[in-house]
């Protein structure tokens, strides 16, 4: 499934260095949204026949089920964000930008990786830009 979002080279940066706390937000989000915490029980008896509040009851569920909604959308943008990058990492060729490439995936900072590879922090910069360049091509 290829997305059909058109994203700025200003957000590819941002989702380069988000990328990694954003795959972990997805699983917590789609695990919290599969799951139901309402532990809701039908009344019998006298109790069923007692007044309850149904007001403030039905406040809060609204109130979850808009805080629900705006997680699916956050879940939905980031699971977009994430397959825009994954749908165009074959197009970094060079062998060692993909090395950079995983090591930002990964959460590592410039200098960081700059220390993994032995090389200077000014040229893992350069190295990022040509990256963003590549995902930003469309073919």
């Amino acid at each position: 499934m290829t997305t059909a979002v058109k994203i700025s080279k200003f957000q590819i940066y941002d989702i380069l260095k988000s990328y990694h706390w954003k795959l972990k937000e997805i699983q917590r989000i789609d695990q919290y949204l599969t799951g139901t915490d309402f532990n809701g029980c039908a009344q019998y008896g006298i109790e069923a026949a007692m007044p309850t509040a149904q007001g403030i009851v039905g406040k809060a569920l609204e109130n979850e089920v808009i805080r629900r909604t705006e997680k699916s959308k956050r879940l939905n943008r980031y699971i977009e964000e994430v397959t825009f990058i994954n749908e165009r990492i074959h197009k970094v060729k060079d062998e060692r930008s993909r090395v950079v490439l995983d090591c930002l995936l990964d959460g590592l900072s410039l200098t960081a990786t700059s220390k993994h590879l032995g090389i200077s922090r000014r040229k893992i910069t350069e190295m990022r830009n040509d990256i963003v360049d590549a995902l930003a091509e469309w073919t």
